[in-house]
């Protein structure tokens, strides 16, 4: 969505108030939730929908149902 915006990653976490770190951890996926509040801050941003950014990924070796 970035890309398609043409946005960087930098003006993004400018505008939605987190630290380029925490929004780099954010798009790796190496976090294990995010607050609703950041979530609608980037959907704001960007125009677009939760389901534009998130993903439903099963845990390891658990098939997903």
């Amino acid at each position: 969505m970035l890309a398609r915006r043409k946005m960087r990653s930098r003006e993004l976490a400018e505008r939605i108030g987190i630290t380029e770190a925490n929004l780099s951890l954010l798009k790796s996926g190496k976090v294990k939730g995010i607050r609703f509040e950041t979530l609608a801050a980037i959907c704001t941003v960007l125009e677009c929908q939760p389901g534009d950014l998130l993903e439903a990924v099963a845990p390891q070796g658990q098939p997903q149902s």
